[in-house]
């Protein structure tokens, strides 16, 4: 499968108290042409940080200290900043977290969907305007027509997420990057976003990176999951091994935190302790705090993100074990 987006040992630190402090390490991962990609973790994992870098959207502070980032055969590292506006939205696009921060509220929601097909297809301001509004009618928003002079205060959380969709998808770009995409949304709606979500992937042919929490949503949406810890990729399999059989400890226990119907009515499982913050990681495996099934070997050094035979990846020594690798959650 072609790689429409990779991302190899890509490295990010930020200025600390006590010299520069690496936030994410040594992350890779890839998404092939129509392939869903979900990217999973506790907040402070580092999933966001991946997702800004691979955009080239990081703050000023911020330093990339090794890896690459292709989009196709281009390398977003050797771009000029010139080179990474027309690649932005026309090659690779963004859904941010909360779109009521993302949206300018200084400015009508059409016009903001049309403003990047003015930048990247060319067209005049009466051509962007009209093809806003069948953007806006295509990603499911009712009277397209009167909606596109509205502001983003004026619109439902529903109906911001549904514009920012439209302006992602506005010049058809190869990468989409969905970074929490249903956040603070009702069950209904978020159930039409991810719907959306998948039917624009079908269409275009697109790839997808799906930021999120929800394990119940990569369910459903994904093709492989990949799980950071720390800033670390913990584990990558395709979707139904990963649920069916993880191997790491972590990943076992995001999995036991999920509520199931049917199940007797007690406490949800909750993963004791909390993701530590990058100026404080621990010496080994930086699960190994909380980790139920931790070895000396854990406390002591950090394990190598290794390609089982059956090509799924995992960074845990007990994982060679037999007898962790079968259980289930």
């Amino acid at each position: 499968m072609t790689s429409a987006l990779a991302i190899d040992a890509l490295t990010v630190s930020f200025p600390g108290p006590y010299g520069r402090v690496r936030v994410i390490e040594d992350v890779s991962l890839s998404i092939g042409r129509g392939e869903i990609v979900g990217l999973v973790g506790e907040s402070g994992s580092g999933k966001s940080v991946t997702a800004l870098a691979a955009m080239r959207l990081l703050s000023t502070t911020a330093r990339v200290d090794a890896g690459s980032v292709h989009v196709g055969e281009r390398n977003l590292a050797t771009l000029s900043k010139t080179e990474l506006l027309r690649l932005r939205g026309s090659e690779i696009a963004m859904i941010f977290q909360e779109p009521m921060t993302s949206l300018n509220p200084l400015f009508r929601a059409g016009f903001q969907i049309g403003e990047t097909l003015e930048a990247h297809l060319g067209l005049s301001r009466a051509q962007a305007r009209g093809r806003a509004i069948e953007l806006m009618r295509a990603v499911g928003i009712t009277d397209p027509e009167r909606r596109v002079d509205d502001y983003p205060h004026q619109l439902s959380g529903g109906m911001r997420q549904r514009v920012m969709i439209a302006m992602a998808m506005a010049c058809g770009p190869r990468v989409l990057i969905a970074d929490e995409p249903t956040t603070a949304l009702d069950v209904t709606i978020q159930a039409q976003i991810l719907a959306l979500v998948r039917r624009l992937r079908d269409d275009t042919g697109m790839g997808v990176l799906l930021i999120t929490h929800d394990l119940g949503v990569v369910a459903g949406m994904a093709n492989r999951v990949v799980v950071m810890y720390a800033g670390l990729v913990m584990e990558e399999a395709p979707v139904r091994t990963l649920f069916a059989a993880p191997l790491h400890p972590y990943t076992r226990l995001l999995l036991k935190s999920i509520p199931r119907i049917g199940a007797k009515a007690q406490r949800l499982h909750q993963i004791a302790g909390t993701t530590p913050p990058p100026s404080r990681f621990p010496v080994g495996c930086r699960f190994h705090p909380r980790c139920p099934d931790a070895i000396d070997q854990c406390r002591t050094e950090l394990p190598p993100l290794e390609t089982q035979a059956d090509g799924r990846r995992v960074r845990c020594w007990r994982a060679r074990e037999t007898g962790l690798v079968s259980m289930r959650p």
